[in-house]
């Protein structure tokens, strides 16, 4: 359990996986919606993602090269976990008063983390 919960709470994790389930699977796909993520992170978020068996990763054999990813069974799986979780934690109570204003941007309603700051930024 422990393992699981250090796996999704890694920055941009969540993120990167529900990119991929609302259908942006290709590299660039995910770093344009992604926009504040690095190249590194996104890199290092996708070889985990693969490394746990929650995503495939599909070569072509083009030039260009060409690779897409897609969820696995596990990774829809896990997907929905995340939603649930994100649900849920909406109708807990704010520690410290009023929750800061924040956007759904897995597309299932999370409002887990803050993603605009001033400026436009995310966090």
């Amino acid at each position: 359990m422990n393992e699981l919960l250090d796996l999704v709470s890694k920055r941009w994790f969540s993120d990167v996986l529900f990119c991929i389930q609302e259908g942006n699977n290709r590299f660039k796909l995910i770093k344009d919606d992604l926009k504040f993520i690095s190249d590194t992170i996104l890199s290092d978020r996708l070889k985990l993602l693969e490394r746990y068996g929650l995503i495939n990763r599909t070569d072509f054999d083009e030039i260009p090269p060409k690779v897409e990813y897609s969820l696995t069974e596990k990774g829809e799986e896990l997907s929905a976990l995340l939603g649930k979780m994100c649900e849920f934690s909406d109708i807990l109570p704010p520690k410290c008063g009023p929750r800061p204003a924040k956007r759904s941007f897995c597309g299932t309603g999370c409002t887990g983390i803050p993603i605009s700051l001033p400026g436009g930024k995310r966090p």
